[in-house]
């Protein structure tokens, strides 16, 4: 008896040496083909450094493995020659020469031309969309097993039940009012315990979050945008995770977080980026400290979590079809770490398109940060676009200020003349607002006049523009800013709301007509080629009016915006450098034909857009 028992005690302590888990593998896939021939796998379990690791499969070659201080992640370096092709292998963990277990590793086929993707550009108009607060199109998901945040609609920060389903049954809505493309703020898992609505939290950079659906469900709204010949933008996070990531239970190094185990609060000092001026210590503390006790903050100097998060972005790019990526926050991550992102993501995808979050209202902060800016630091970023904050604090003041000749109207002249600081100032995203600031409609003191004026110049300027969910439809936000009243309900996204934007039903008639304007303005815009690329050629404000033009070599567009009560009386003369020979023009919103152009009659408080002939 007792020749047993320990027999069995010495197969119990053989499966507890030999019989360990391999617990996260990430990237999980990878494609042959790419242009770097090289992917790094994380791969986490208990103990997992002490093992020998090999594989077998032709055209694939383990080059690196970088074993840690924390005994449970090693980091493998894959070369993945021009002769490996499709498939799947093993990777195999052995102790004592006995393997313990082993992971099914597979490489994909790339999609068709997949590294000529062509990115956003000015031609497109952005819809941005807080996910769980637009349409719940399968309420089934608003409560997920293992998820700890459970919905709560009337919880102004609670989760709501939006997800990709609800997007996904709602293309036909976005598209026909003329929306080219759809940004999502972020998609991935965010497991924390409360306020996990808008995303922002990361707990898994690998998953979408299951209360908004799967991965696949993903990668079936891109197929669906692609189908209808929309774009897809990715909202990322590099600086921090949510505090409940499961590397939180067993951080790969010491490292991997700044100030971890304590908490510093950023001192948002952006400026000390640049600030040749500026203390290293307001420099750490700003781009080191972090955003809140549940954003614990990122070392992206660490070189391993790094290309983690680059190869995170390639990734998804690759297995979503994705059209761009919204970097939030830009400044605050290691800047070095954010130039070797943009270098690798555009060396695999020479025409994709990234745009960065730097909220300064400074056209010198934000231009730092663009591909092909000669900084006096010598510091060099290939980011291709700028989400235009220094517009968008242009455009709100303009239009609310009274016009003295330095304020109004003035304010978004010098913002456009100031585009001497940026390299490609075509590239930037232009905005109204979005989920971060007041509603449009509500910055303007719900002046309809002063909404229709803002749209219009939005759809005309310069740039990409980008519009918040809801402000087609006049949404607000009442008394103080509060970002869940700001990322309130779209009205029709649920079943029994009483006011349904996609049908009209309950809208009043000012917030129809304010979806017609926006829905004959932006169908317009999609086929007007001259507002894609044109040039821009503007003239100083004059008596609360503000005239500039649009054009190439066949077509000319003149804008004017008259923020007067009354009506005004125009001679044209003064333009005569740009409109030349045309005498003639067509009205776009009215459809009004205007015979002769030597005098215009432009209504009071309102914007005019003229296809000139």
């Amino acid at each position: 008896m007792r020749k047993i028992s320990t027999i069995f005690f010495l197969i119990l302590f053989s499966i507890s040496v030999f019989a360990i888990n391999v617990d996260h593998v990430e990237p999980m896939f990878w494609w042959i083909g790419m242009k770097n021939p090289t992917v790094q796998l994380m791969v986490h379990g208990q103990d997992i450094t002490s093992s020998e690791i090999t594989l077998n499969y032709p055209g694939v070659r383990i080059t690196s493995i970088s074993r840690q201080d924390n005994p449970n992640y090693v980091y493998l370096d894959l070369n993945i020659s021009a002769e490996a092709k499709a498939g799947s292998f093993q990777i195999q963990f052995m102790k004592s020469k006995k393997e313990f277990t082993s992971y099914t590793y597979e490489l994909k086929n790339r999609e068709s031309n997949s590294a000529n993707r062509k990115g956003f550009d000015a031609s497109d108009v952005i819809y941005l969309i807080t996910p769980d607060r637009f349409v719940n199109g399968y309420p089934a998901n608003d409560a997920v097993a293992g998820m700890k945040e459970l919905p709560n609609r009337s919880d102004k920060n609670g989760r709501h039940g939006g997800d990709i389903q609800g997007i996904k049954n709602s293309l036909d809505y976005i598209s026909k009012m003329g929306f080219t493309s759809v940004w999502l703020n972020p998609v991935l898992e965010n497991n924390m315990t409360r306020t996990s609505y808008h995303g922002y939290s990361t707990t898994d950079f690998y998953k979408v979050d299951p209360r908004y659906g799967t991965n696949e469900e993903y990668l079936e709204l891109a197929q669906m945008l692609h189908q209808k010949g929309m774009k897809l933008m990715m909202d990322m996070v590099f600086n921090h995770i949510g505090s409940e990531h499961w590397w939180m239970n067993d951080m790969p190094s010491p490292d991997w977080l700044h100030f971890y185990p304590d908490f510093k609060r950023t001192n948002d000092k952006h400026l000390s980026v640049e600030d040749p001026h500026a203390s290293q210590a307001d420099k750490t503390l700003m781009s080191d400290g972090w955003f809140d006790t549940t954003m614990p903050d990122l070392n992206q100097r660490n070189p391993f979590l790094a290309n983690y998060l680059i190869q995170n972005s390639i990734w998804w790019t690759e297995y979503v079809g994705l059209d761009g990526i919204r970097m939030d926050t830009y400044p605050y991550p290691d800047k070095n770490m954010m130039a070797e992102w943009t270098r690798r993501m555009l060396d695999e995808y020479p025409d994709y398109y990234i745009v960065g979050e730097e909220s300064s209202i400074y056209q010198s902060i934000v231009s730092y940060w663009q591909k092909g800016k000669v900084n006096v630091d010598g510091y060099v970023s290939y980011l291709p676009g700028l989400m235009d904050f220094p517009l968008n604090n242009a455009v709100i003041s303009g239009l609310k200020e009274p016009e003295t000749g330095e304020t109004g109207l003035a304010r978004i002249y010098e913002a456009i003349a100031n585009d001497f600081q940026f390299p490609n100032p075509e590239k930037l995203v232009i905005f109204p607002d979005n989920h971060d600031m007041s509603r449009f409609y509500t910055q303007l003191g719900e002046n309809f006049d002063l909404w229709k004026m803002g749209m219009a110049y939005y759809a005309t300027t310069r740039g990409i523009p980008e519009i918040f969910y809801g402000t087609e439809i006049l949404m607000t936000n009442k008394g103080p800013k509060d970002d869940g009243i700001i990322r309130s309900d779209f009205p029709g996204g649920w079943d029994g709301d009483q006011v349904n934007a996609f049908t009209g039903a309950g809208l009043s008639d000012q917030q129809k007509q304010a979806q017609d304007f926006m829905k004959t303005l932006l169908n317009w815009r999609k086929t007007s080629k001259v507002i894609h690329s044109g040039k821009l050629m503007h003239f100083a404000p004059n008596e609360g009016v503000y005239v500039y033009f649009r054009y190439d070599q066949n077509n000319k567009v003149m804008v004017v915006l008259n923020k007067n009560a009354q009506e005004k009386v125009i001679d044209t003369n003064r333009f005569s450098e740009i409109m030349g020979n045309c005498t003639s023009g067509k009205e776009v919103i009215s459809g009004v034909n205007i015979p002769d152009l030597k005098s215009l009659k432009v209504k009071g408080m309102t914007a005019m857009i003229i296809e000139l002939k």
